[in-house]
């Protein structure tokens, strides 16, 4: 038998010790993927804890019912502006880079708006939305070019982690509100999870190294204002956020509206933003199994009406549940987030899509949560708003069934 050399031995014994940089990139995939979920989870409480007690902010601060109508509508307004935004910076200073610096602002804001009076809150809550648009511009374009094979799981993760912060913001807020005595402690306590966000993403993106460089310059003649099937996707994304930004502003005015007191009316809401959870951590995984997605937008649309329906019709009898059908006919954000991935073919088009629907979208949503506040101010009732959102929603439906069909811009 021939002697065994030193290289055989050491080429034996390899497989039982996998390089170093193979765990360091496991590590930091994992340490990234904890870092998204802390970064979605930001996504949505600075809009829902504020909602949770609009009113007695409002009535704290001597603001008028336009004040309220106009802090409802910036989340979507500023989503829209600073999304435009965002893919240009991620060019110049690579995504990781951009998302730390929102986590950075956001925290900074968080304190910002709580500490003088409307025009403060105002203000405070345009750079808090500011921060979360480039979030929410940015982080599926991390998510499709850090794990392009498992874009069902890290954006079920996104999603759910999204739905249970707003979900928390809610429920939470009142509580706060109630034991402290001060709405400004309550929403100031929000900053802790930004922070948290801030502090995990920065080692997670450095260790990584997957989305710290800037992105590849954007290939020439590639609009996606040219593509019919972009505007449609667009259109979605649109109609879908409109009605979300006015669930999540509004409802538990609507709900005080009808005689639920208003612990219960933030509750509710905690609810119904909590029944996504389970549904987010599942449906993006079977979506992407479909062959088509117009069933679901169809179905999803449905239950939304059935839900908004009921709680124009006979919003006391069954609040619980009506809360319950809307929430699970908002995972309609899910699947708006889903196709953006499903109908691009590579990440930068992913980045073009993003930004267009986010941008466009964002920009039409914001019309909702205004006119929704200044319709009831001129009926004196909730009842004309919700008619308006079931027709929203009609439309989304439709135009979803077309987004749907599996093709790509």
């Amino acid at each position: 038998m021939p002697p065994v050399t030193e290289q055989d031995a050491s080429s034996a014994a390899a497989p039982a010790h996998p390089p170093r940089t193979d765990r360091r990139g496991a590590l930091g995939g994992v340490l990234l993927l904890i870092g998204v979920a802390l970064a979605a989870a930001n996504m949505r409480p600075a809009v829902t804890s504020l909602a949770s007690v609009l009113g007695e902010v409002r009535d704290s601060l001597g603001a008028s019912t336009t004040w309220a109508s106009a802090v409802t509508s910036v989340p979507t307004l500023c989503f829209g502006v600073a999304g435009i935004a965002a893919p240009l910076l991620a060019r110049r200073l690579g995504s990781g880079r951009v998302i730390a610096v929102s986590l950075a602002v956001l925290t900074a804001a968080m304190a910002l708006r709580v500490l003088n009076g409307p025009w403060t809150v105002l203000g405070g809550t345009v750079l808090v939305c500011a921060a979360i648009a480039m979030c929410n511009v940015l982080v599926p374009v991390v998510v499709k070019e850090s794990f392009p094979n498992r874009v069902g799981m890290a954006t079920s993760l996104y999603t759910t982690a999204m739905a249970a912060g707003g979900a928390l913001g809610s429920t939470l807020t009142p509580m706060l509100n109630s034991a402290t005595g001060s709405w400004r402690l309550s929403l100031g306590t929000w900053l802790v999870l930004a922070l948290a966000a801030l502090v995990v993403w920065v080692p997670a993106t450095a260790r990584s190294g997957r989305t710290a460089a800037p992105a590849a310059p954007a290939e020439p003649g590639r609009s996606m204002l040219r593509s019919p099937l972009a505007w449609v996707i667009t259109g979605y994304f649109a109609m879908q956020s409109l009605v979300a930004y006015v669930v999540m502003g509004w409802l538990p005015e609507v709900f005080k509206g009808a005689g639920i007191d208003a612990g219960t009316a933030g509750a509710l809401l905690g609810f119904l933003l909590l029944v996504g959870v389970p549904i987010n951590m599942v449906l993006p995984s079977l979506v992407t199994r479909s062959r088509s997605q117009s069933g679901w937008a169809a179905g999803l649309a449905v239950l939304t009406i059935t839900g908004m329906l009921g709680l124009l019709l006979v919003p006391t009898t069954a609040p619980w549940l009506w809360a319950l059908i809307i929430g699970v006919g908002m995972s309609a954000f899910p699947l708006a987030l889903v196709l953006l991935s499903l109908r691009t073919a590579s990440a930068a088009d992913t980045a073009r899509l993003s930004a267009m629907a986010q941008s466009v979208g964002y920009l039409i949503a914001s019309v909702g949560p205004f006119l929704f506040g200044v319709l009831h101010d001129l009926t004196g009732a909730w009842s004309s708003s919700l008619l308006v959102v079931v027709a929203v929603v009609v439309v989304q439906g439709i135009i979803g069934t077309v987004a749907g069909r599996p093709r790509t811009v």
